[in-house]
Order: structure tokens, then C-alpha cells, then sequence
């Protein structure tokens, strides 16, 4: 397999968890090679621009928990943001606060301005330098070079020196880097608002947030180079155009690609982190005591893995919500299976698992979502991904309910055997695979100390300073302490990358939040 055919469906996560449209990493993935090579660019750093502007925004997920607290819908502030020219201070009034306050009530709006000025720098760094660390780490797990993984921790800097995590300036910054952040502004605006915007946004930055002789070349062919990507498929473009060598992927590492964008996309809220590496550990183990062959056991751990990704398509403030879902959220809800099996569609090895992933909340009886498919229309796989979805979903805490017991959800899951809503086949191999996990003691990666893994559970949950002292009954100093300590030993400075590391080594143990 060729890991950009894997990328260019999979880089969908990004786009809808940057609430951009699908299929906007391709777009500027293709329009990074279209440049680099009118640049006559060596392939090794066009190469390098075009897997960085796939992955751009694919550790968006990693500060989706915070930014939904302070401003409701990371994904609206993420996706103005993104259209507003932050070069421009006028911007600010004109562009990103409207569409911040559009569609919110008076009260609300005056409180999304209060935050914007008062809170907009620390948020807009902490979020930064959050999606740059995570997205390097993804690099690092999917097996992508070095150079790719400095571009992606370095792709939000800006030339002036001013940008994010490290204010490195000018030719410092790592050319895929560079290449790869006008990319992804100019295509996006060139979608949203027509080719004239994007080349009145990437002057106004040159020599602010863009590289000078990339602006100047950019906006003296925009109508040559955008025509380039609009008049043809980008999935076909970027495939046809990677430079050499073309990075492959032997089917048994699809496994641990799955994995990386499983991780992303329960990185979203606190309260799934690990979600998908414990689905699919149960689907596999269940599909073989169905005797189903090895391939397609290999197939639906990975589909397992793959089955939430389209919850980054809905704003953490649902996820995380206590209460009561209104209509209109619920109907988000529903609808990330469905973003799901489209994320998957768009590359062409998981194009095949992708109505298996679709139908992981489908029931017996018709009352699923996001089809209303019965039970005669799922076939085996998708029967023990629902089973395994809905035991795992049980034993993890939720905002609006504490865990089940082991007890608890196997109850509950032969209730719905019963009832007709999961297949009774499914049900018994998933609660005999449950039944038979062992607890095997393992040394915390890391050098992390046994003490430091339960704070590193709590820092991914969300936790404070404060807050950690209270549930390990230690000082807020101790605590502290203990912070800096872990985020030394695992190269981290924000919570997303910490969260990262846990469910990487699968450290969180499902504790209540």
C-alpha cells in the first residue's frame, strides 16, 4: 500500500476536525507539489510540504476539550480563524469575531467578544501548540521522516519570528513548513471565498506569517496554480504527483496506521481517550472465537480502530456535555457514524471497510443510526463492532454517567441480545473475550514511576494541578511536581501530547474523570 493513498482519505479527520470541508488537506497537499515543483524545489523538501499540508491540521483534536469549555464550538472557532487574515488587525472585528457571534444570542456574542480579547492570544497558543505536537508525534508513529516531522511541529510558525511553538523566524523555519502553510491558507480561501481572497490574504502575510519569494511567487501565478488543482482530481493528483520514492506501507503495519488516527480521534475529548484501541481489541479477540479467517479478524481490528473517527466531525461541547442532548445535537451525534465510513471511502485500501465502520451504532431492529439498517443487512463484522462498541462504550465513564461495571454491561448487553438490538452471536464472543482479559504487570514506558502514570491518567482526563492534589490526596506543590516531571520524561508540554503518550502505551485505565 502507499501511505498517501492511506493519507489522502484519512487527512478527511482533519479537515471536518478543523470544521473546514472534507477534502481541503488534499486540495492543499496537491497545491503544494503544483508549487514546489514551479519553484524547482529538490523533491525532498516538496516531499516533505506535501505530507505536512496532509497532516496540517490533524492535531486540531488535541485542544478540541479546552477550546469547546471557553468558547462553546471549537469547530466554528477553528474554521473562522482559519478565513480570517491574521495579518490584518482590522480582521479581528471585521471577520473573526461576526463569525464567532453569528447565530448566538445577543448575551452569548457579547461573551464570545469578552473571550476573543481578553483570552484569543493564550488560547490561540495553547491550541498551537497543542495541534504541533500532536501532529508531530502522528509523524513520528506513522513512520514519516524526520524532516516531515520537524515541518509539522514548525507549521505554524511564522516568518516574523511571531508565530508557534517556539517563534523561530525567516529561513529558520523548515521549508516544508513554510510551503506548506501558504498551501493550506491560499486553497482553503481559494474554496471558501474565490482566488482574489486568497491572494489579497497571502500578500498582506508575506513577510509576516508567509515566506516573501513563496508569497510573491504564489500571488503572480494564484490563477495558474489554483486552475491547476481545480481542473483535476487532487486524490489523482497528489498520487500521480509524489515525488520520489513513493513511502509504502506493508499491509501488516495498516494495523498501526489505524491506530495513530484511532488515537486522534479519541484524543477529542477526555472522555474517550482509548476508546478505540479497547473496541478493537474486543472485536478481534470476539471475531476470532467466531472463526472468522485470519484476514478479516486482521480487517475488523483494524475497522475497530477506524470506527470513531467521525466524531471529530461534531464540537467537543456535545461530547463533553452533562446534560441532556437537544435535538439538534443528537442529530450531530448520529450523523459520525456516517462521516466515519465517508473519512474511510476517500482512500482506496479502506474504501472497503468503510460500510462495516458505518454501521458500528446500527440495531436489529431498525432503530439504529446512521442507516436504520436491520439485523438481515449487517453482516458478521459489523454485528461484533456493535456489540464491541456498545460493551466498551459501557465500562468508560461519560460526562452524563459514571462507568459500569464489568457486571453491569454484560447485563445490559444481554438485555439487548434479547431484545433483538445486538446479535446474540456477537454478544456472547464479545463478553467471552471481555471475560478472559488478563492483567499482565508491565514496567510504565518512559521511566515513568508507577505514581506518575496515575497523575499522567489524570492530566489526560483534563485534571488541574488542583484537582490532581485532591483525588491522590497530595499537595497542589507535589502535584505540580509531578506534572513536570512527566511531561520531561515524555518530551510533552501540553496535555493533548500527554493524552497521546497514555493512550499510545495504553496507560489509562478507564478511571472516572
Amino acid at each position: 500500500m502507499r501511505l498517501v493513498d492511506l493519507l489522502a482519505g484519512l487527512s478527511r479527520l482533519a479537515d471536518l476536525g478543523f470544521g473546514i470541508p472534507a477534502g481541503e488537506a488534499l486540495r492543499s497537499a496537491a497545491l503544494t507539489v503544483v508549487l514546489g515543483r514551479s519553484l524547482d524545489l529538490p523533491d525532498r523538501d516538496t516531499a516533505a510540504a506535501m505530507y505536512t499540508a496532509l497532516l496540517h491540521h490533524v492535531g486540531c483534536t488535541g485542544y478540541a476539550h479546552e477550546a469547546a469549555r471557553m468558547v462553546g464550538d471549537e469547530l466554528t472557532m477553528y474554521s473562522v480563524t482559519a478565513q480570517t487574515d491574521l495579518a490584518a488587525p482590522k480582521e479581528l472585528f471585521t471577520v473573526l469575531l461576526p463569525g464567532l457571534a453569528r447565530g448566538h444570542p445577543l448575551l452569548a456574542q457579547v461573551r464570545l467578544a469578552l473571550t476573543t480579547v481578553t483570552r484569543g492570544r493564550r488560547i490561540g497558543v495553547e491550541s498551537t501548540t497543542a495541534a504541533c505536537e500532536v501532529g508531530r508525534d502522528a509523524a513520528r508513529r506513522l513512520g514519516l521522516s524526520e524532516q516531515v516531522q520537524h515541518s509539522l511541529y514548525r507549521s505554524y510558525e511564522w516568518w516574523n519570528g511571531k508565530g508557534v511553538p517556539d517563534g523561530l523566524k525567516g529561513e529558520a523555519i523548515p521549508m516544508g513548513a513554510r510551503l506548506a502553510m501558504l498551501s493550506s491558507t491560499a486553497a482553503l480561501l481559494d474554496t471558501t471565498a474565490g482566488a482574489d481572497r486568497a491572494v489579497e490574504v497571502v500578500r498582506s502575510g508575506s513577510g509576516k506569517l508567509f515566506d516573501p519569494a513563496l508569497a510573491a511567487h504564489f500571488a503572480d501565478r494564484a490563477g495558474a496554480l489554483l486552475g491547476e488543482i481545480t481542473a483535476t482530481d487532487p486524490y489523482e493528483l497528489v498520487l500521480a504527483s509524489e515525488p520520489p520514492p513513493a513511502v509504502t506501507v506493508p499491509e501488516p503495519r495498516l494495523r498501526e496506521v489505524a491506530a495513530v488516527f484511532g488515537d486522534l480521534a479519541d484524543l477529542k475529548s477526555p472522555w474517550t481517550h482509548g476508546h478505540s484501541r479497547g473496541v478493537a481489541r474486543l472485536a478481534r479477540d470476539a471475531g476470532a472465537r467466531l472463526n472468522l479467517p485470519a484476514s478479516e479478524c486482521a480487517d475488523l481490528e483494524v475497522a475497530a480502530l477506524l470506527h470513531d473517527l467521525g466524531r471529530v466531525a461534531v464540537s467537543a461541547a456535545v461530547w463533553d456535555k452533562p446534560d441532556r442532548l437537544s435535538a439538534h445535537e443528537w442529530e450531530q451525534v448520529r450523523l459520525h457514524a456516517y462521516h466515519s465510513e465517508r473519512i474511510l471511502a476517500g482512500s482506496e485500501r479502506l474504501a472497503a471497510l468503510a460500510s462495516v465502520v458505518g454501521m458500528h451504532h446500527e440495531r436489529g431492529d431498525g432503530s439504529g443510526y446512521h442507516r436504520g439498517s436491520r439485523h438481515a443487512e449487517l453482516p458478521l463484522p459489523a454485528r461484533v463492532l456493535a456489540a464491541a462498541d456498545a460493551y466498551q462504550a459501557m465500562t468508560q465513564p461519560r460526562p452524563h454517567r459514571a462507568a459500569l461495571t464489568a457486571e453491569q454491561a454484560e447485563e445490559r448487553l444481554l438485555a439487548d441480545a434479547h431484545a433483538g438490538l445486538l446479535a446474540a452471536d456477537a454478544v456472547a464472543a464479545v463478553l467471552a473475550a471481555a471475560g478472559h482479559e488478563t492483567v499482565v504487570r508491565r514496567e510504565p514506558p518512559g521511566g515513568l514511576t508507577d505514581r506518575e502514570v496515575e497523575v499522567l491518567e489524570l492530566v489526560a482526563a483534563g485534571c488541574s494541578n488542583r484537582q490532581i492534589a485532591q483525588r491522590l490526596v497530595i499537595s497542589r506543590r507535589t502535584a505540580e511536581h509531578h506534572v513536570q516531571h512527566i511531561y520531561t520524561k515524555i518530551g510533552a508540554s501540553s496535555r493533548a501530547a500527554a493524552a497521546l503518550f497514555a493512550m499510545e502505551h495504553d496507560l489509562l485505565a478507564g478511571k472516572d474523570r
